[in-house]
């Protein structure tokens, strides 16, 4: 009988190979094996050898792999197409999965992703547009200018920065602070959905056209919007003007007045209806 050529691994290493891809291990049976099986059972070998060998993860990679699973995420490879279903996630899980995120051309030239801050049981939940440069460097939404002026007019009808939960359309800021596109809108609403699932809050408070336009699925001008109630899925939305708009036209802060007021009657409606129902 001719013996086997070798292949470099002795049939200790090969087990430990085998093993280690979930495969049930061979022995070779005592009656002759043609050359033709002797080449074709060597293949099998060095093929698996070398899939386990390319596929070897680091100790620090496997970690973060265990800790993503951990969360309900399975980071995906080149190779693998995994598919995860937002709707389930909490909220590390979602941060974590928005933080590595790369399916849109956003994800090249962001400083930072831009989550969402606030109270994750807020009654008013404020939606704006997307990051701008202030907001990529830090990685929180509406700081700079802006988010000062939408900081007082948050503590105009009783809520601290802290007490609301602040969102984008999307996480990323877009080059040059251009409007977001349709194809990248489309790639973070299943995060912005769950936030808001998550949330509950009684009104959504859309700033700006961009946030209005996308959340309402319509392209009539702002203006128009305003003064009126919609809903997203079974959440009230008020449309007001963006603070940035604010900060260039001071005189139209008087109708944001009149939407936030909007937003707070909404919240009280709610509440006395639930007070009517717990008393009935």
């Amino acid at each position: 009988m001719s013996s086997p050529k070798s292949s470099g691994i002795n049939n200790e290493q090969n087990a430990q190979y085998l093993q280690a891809m979930g495969i049930q291990s061979w022995a070779l049976r005592a009656q002759p094996l043609t050359n033709v099986v002797e080449e074709a059972v060597e293949g099998v070998v060095e093929d698996t050898v070398s899939l386990v060998t390319e596929n070897a993860v680091s100790a620090e990679v496997a970690e973060v792999m265990v800790d993503a699973a951990e969360h309900g995420v399975t980071p995906a490879t080149s190779d693998v197409d995994v598919t995860v279903d937002v709707s389930q996630l909490d909220w590390p899980a979602l941060q974590s999965m928005v933080s590595s995120c790369t399916a849109c051309a956003l994800h090249e030239s962001r400083t930072n992703t831009v989550f969402g801050v606030g109270d994750h049981q807020a009654q008013v939940m404020v939606i704006g547009e997307a990051p701008g440069a202030d907001e990529d460097q830090q990685g929180e939404p509406f700081v700079g200018p802006a988010g000062q002026l939408l900081n007082n007019m948050l503590l105009a009808i009783g809520y601290k920065r802290e007490q609301v939960y602040i969102a984008n359309i999307l996480k990323c800021r877009p080059p040059g602070n251009r409007d977001p596109q349709p194809e990248e809108v489309s790639q973070c609403e299943s995060y912005l959905q769950r936030q808001i699932a998550m949330v509950k809050p009684k009104v959504i408070l859309a700033v700006g056209r961009i946030a209005a336009h996308n959340l309402m699925k319509v392209e009539t001008p702002i203006g128009k919007m305003r003064g009126k109630q919609y809903q997203y899925g079974d959440t009230p939305v008020v449309v007001t003007y963006h603070p940035a708009y604010l900060l260039r036209k001071p005189s139209e802060k008087a109708k944001s007045w009149d939407d936030l007021r909007l937003a707070m009657s909404i919240i009280h409606a709610a509440d006395e209806s639930k007070t009517n129902k717990d008393t009935s």
